[in-house]
């Protein structure tokens, strides 16, 4: 089964966005963040599926070297944490970033704070949670692979995405997968582009997927290239 982010519909509210997404999947990721943030469980009673949830990431900066945003950043989290242990949700997080290469050392200190403090609150809730592989951004952490010790231990949600921006899909493969977002792009522009649009090899991304039992999500833009994503992926 493939699980359907609810980015493909972002500009729609939410409870439209998850009755169209109810008709294609049972497992729907929520980007809980703009159109779609979630403030209550509440909001999705009315629906008979399953979730994850992506947390908030374009206002939050869990590696901020300035501790007030930190802080305000990890409740944040929390909220979303809250949230997903009321539904039994897993939840995806954004690395966050430095603003300054002369910072990275003491942001990648304020990350580490940051995961201590999300270990507890995943505890606190009965939440599991991945941290996501970033594209080619300046001064974001886990670009590549050999960034994955700074998570400590987390699970990985790999990015495809993302990874083949970075050059470096074949190397994610290997390592330990427990969440994937599923979408194409050239390797130049991260445009979430349906599956067989740009130049991923989907048929080792889904060996790997196979492999680690990890949850497939499709994270394409329009939901048409949800749908043409979703029978690309089950004929391979």
């Amino acid at each position: 089964m493939f699980g359907v982010s609810s980015f493909c519909l972002h500009a729609e509210p939410l409870d439209e966005a998850l009755e169209t997404l109810s008709g294609i999947t049972s497992l729907v990721e929520i980007m809980d963040d703009g159109p779609h943030f979630i403030e209550s469980p509440d909001q999705l009673s009315s629906f008979s599926l399953q979730y994850a949830l992506h947390a908030p990431s374009r206002g939050v900066n869990i590696a901020s070297v300035l501790e007030p945003i930190r802080r305000a950043s990890v409740e944040v989290m929390e909220q979303c944490f809250s949230v997903a242990g009321e539904i039994r949700a897993g939840v995806i997080v954004h690395p966050g970033y430095f603003a300054w290469e002369e910072e990275r050392k003491k942001a990648l200190k304020q990350f580490r704070r940051s995961l201590r403090e999300l270990e507890a609150l995943a505890d606190q809730y009965s939440v599991n949670y991945y941290i996501e592989n970033m594209g080619n951004w300046n001064y974001f952490f886990l670009k590549t692979p050999d960034e994955l010790d700074i998570i400590d231990g987390c699970g990985f949600a790999l990015d495809v995405g993302h990874a083949n921006l970075n050059q470096c899909l074949d190397d994610f493969l290997d390592c330990r997968i427990s969440h994937v977002h599923l979408h194409d792009n050239d390797g130049k522009e991260d445009t979430h582009s349906a599956v067989g649009e740009g130049t991923i090899d989907f048929t080792a991304v889904m060996k790997a997927v196979a492999r680690d039992r990890a949850t497939p999500i499709v994270e394409v833009s329009t939901l048409e290239g949800v749908i043409s994503s979703i029978k690309m992926l089950e004929g391979l």
